[in-house]
């Protein structure tokens, strides 16, 4: 017989009650176990030293980065295959927010190589890429077009070439853009203008052709645009912003503040107008358009060195705060507008030079510049004492009813004009006997002196004989011949140089002996100098200094110019990077770090103080001394890091877009 089977047991009510709770929790454990696996697989693989995770996409694309660039001076080692570190300042140049990179700032670090696009493009939320002043080659990545977020992009002074792509314009956030002083080629893309943001574009000093993009000009946003030294020909398009002719001048220009979590936002109509403009050395061709005179907030235009034709419009007086007006070297003809004279105040720099003007120079410009400012114009007058304007036209021929008037009015009376002209034609008489004399009296004088000189010349020439006879006997007694080489010196022969009749002392001063000696090396502009004094010492100094930066002899000539002149011009230009030695560069870098960028840019300011055309204006050599040793690394001075590359290069208008990242 089977044993009974028990009845299962029963479990209590309040367990029973429980089951669906637990259920839910077991649930929720399967659920959220595969995340936190992968989170804790990737915490151990790519935490930062902070605890910060910096995003697979990020480690991988900076590594591509680093794969591609070539680093002599090491400074990428910093960035280690395990990714520890990555976002909490270890690795150099490199910010993050919340795990991802939006920044990479490797500016003056010698960088070589290429540009990676796949690692690039895997960066998407990078804000700023900065990797200006080093040697980076090849291609502009078109993977920034996968990056929404870029707002400032430098990459001045490197060796990238080829096309722009039009890949750029897809970054709508963009506020600055500088890829000046490169190899960059083809046409400039019109798309490079889509962002509403965009401030600052700089792309001089390539190799672009073809016209330039109506947008860009046609850009609301736009406060810097610098197109020169490239090969860009056809007209200047008149569509610039804030015209009538503009497509965007009534579009409304959106600000958001980068750093700001508040959702405040400011529309700004028309408030935005060019600053800086210059498409100088090209190759342009036209008139100068007319919505450029409507660019009231213009401070800076240079047209210089294109094949512009025309006349100058009158409307450019209108610009009241214009302060450096060049239209040098084009073809405008016809006369400099009067109303310029009302800029004199404001303007520091102006040239016309080198056009086809005529015509009188507005009086105040031509006392405030000079003739350099005008010089080229072969009809152009009264701009210096050698071009005197002529005088004004005499009036209109008295009509046969009317008669000539004196003064007051009175009539002159036919015998009255015959005497005049009697007296007229007796002056001119008196005047050609006068002269006649005159030339009687200078020809008996000149043949007086030149029957006296024959005389001298005789004696001399008898007394040289008499010499000779008596030189030639002596030596014939010591057993030499008289046609001999003693013979003839001691006779007085040609066989050196001419003895020259001194009648001044023999005593020289050290001024004499200065002037001899600048003399002696000929023609220079450092060897010419009549009077020796603290300035001019004062000026050899900073051309020594400059000699120093630039890695350039003083004799050397560039376009023309000295080495003062030719740095002086480089720094009026705002390229005061490229006026560096290389080497001197990478060595500051590698020394110093950051810091090398101010010292170099103080030292050439002091040196251009040095070397000022104005003697006045140079400092004293204590006060030199006394800013080298401020100058000079150490505890005792030294300059603080720099922003963004040098001052000079970058304008207020970019300096406050890269102030807003």
């Amino acid at each position: 017989m089977p044993p009974a089977r028990r009845p299962p047991p029963r479990l209590p009510n309040h367990s029973i009650a429980a089951a669906p709770t637990l259920l839910l929790l077991l649930l929720l454990l399967l659920l959220l176990s595969p995340p936190a696996a992968t989170a804790a697989q990737h915490h151990r693989h790519h935490t930062t030293g902070d605890g910060v995770v910096i995003s697979q996409a990020d480690y991988q694309g900076l590594q591509a980065i680093k794969h591609d660039l070539s680093d002599p001076y090491g400074f990428l080692r910093s960035w280690n295959d395990s990714g520890l570190a990555a976002c909490s300042g270890a690795w150099a140049g490199i910010k993050c927010v919340l795990g991802s990179v939006v920044a990479i700032t490797l500016p003056w670090r010698g960088l070589g190589g290429t540009l990676s696009a796949r690692g690039l493009g895997q960066l998407v939320r990078l804000r700023r890429l900065s990797l200006h002043d080093n040697a980076i080659a090849g291609p502009v990545p078109p993977s920034l077009g996968f990056l929404p977020d870029l707002r400032g992009l430098y990459l001045f002074n490197n060796r990238f070439s080829g096309a722009l792509p039009a890949s750029i314009g897809a970054c709508v956030a963009l506020q600055a853009f500088d890829a000046s002083n490169n190899r960059l080629t083809g046409a400039i893309p019109a798309a490079v203008a889509n962002s509403t943001r965009l401030i600052r574009l700089n792309l001089s000093r390539n190799e672009f052709s073809d016209v330039i993009p109506v947008e860009v000009v046609a850009s609301a946003s736009l406060m810097f645009l610098d197109l020169s030294y490239n090969n860009l020909s056809g007209p200047i398009p008149d569509a610039f912003a804030g015209s009538d002719k503009s497509p965007s001048s009534t579009s409304k220009l959106i600000l958001e503040d980068d750093d700001s979590s508040s959702n405040d936002k400011e529309a700004i109509t028309g408030s935005y107008h060019l600053v800086f403009l210059s498409l100088a050395h090209n190759s342009l061709d036209g008139p100068i358009p007319e919505s450029l005179t409507k660019l009231i907030k213009l401070q800076q235009l240079d047209l210089a060195g294109n094949m512009l034709n025309g006349t100058i419009p009158a409307q450019l007086a209108a610009l009241s705060d214009l302060k450096a007006l060049d239209l040098s070297g084009n073809t405008l003809a016809g006369e400099i507008p009067p109303g310029l004279d009302n800029l004199t105040a404001t303007l520091q720099s102006f040239n016309v030079s080198y056009n086809n003007l005529s015509g009188a120079a507005p009086s105040s410009l031509a006392r405030k510049f000079g003739e350099p400012a005008f010089t080229g114009n072969v009809l152009l007058c009264g701009y210096s004492a050698s071009t005197p304007c002529p005088a004004s036209p005499s009036p209109a021929p008295a009509s046969p009813a009317e008669e000539p008037r004196g003064r007051g009015g009175r009539k002159f009376s036919r015998k009255a004009l015959v005497l005049i002209v009697a007296g007229i034609v007796v002056g001119v008489l008196v005047l050609l006997l006068l002269c006649c004399l005159l030339l009687c009296f200078l020809s008996r004088n000149k043949r007086s002196s030149s029957t006296t000189a024959a005389g001298t010349r005789s004696g001399k020439q008898a007394a040289k004989e008499a010499g000779g006879a008596g030189a030639g006997a002596a030596a014939a007694g010591r057993g030499e011949k008289p046609g001999s080489g003693a013979a003839e010196v001691e006779s007085g022969g040609d066989v050196g140089g001419k003895l020259v009749h001194f009648d001044g002392p023999l005593a020289f001063t050290a001024d004499d002996l200065l002037c001899a000696t600048a003399e002696i090396m000929g023609k220079s502009t450092y060897g010419t100098l009549k009077k020796a004094s603290a300035k001019t010492d004062v000026y050899s100094l900073g051309v020594i200094i400059l000699e120093l930066l630039t890695g350039k002899s003083p004799a050397d000539s560039t376009n023309g110019m000295d080495l003062p002149q030719w740095v002086a011009s480089i720094v009026k230009e705002e390229w005061t990077s490229e006026v560096f030695d290389l080497e001197l560069m990478r060595d500051a870098a590698a020394a110093a770090g950051t810091t090398a960028g101010d010292e170099l840019m103080d030292t050439l300011k002091l040196a251009l103080h040095c070397v000022d055309p104005a003697p006045a204006v140079r400092p004293e050599a204590r006060e030199v001394l006394r800013q080298l040793e401020q100058i000079r690394p150490g505890p005792e001075g030294g300059a603080g890091p720099s922003e963004e590359g040098g001052a000079a290069h970058v304008p207020a208008a970019s300096a406050s877009a890269e102030d807003d990242e």
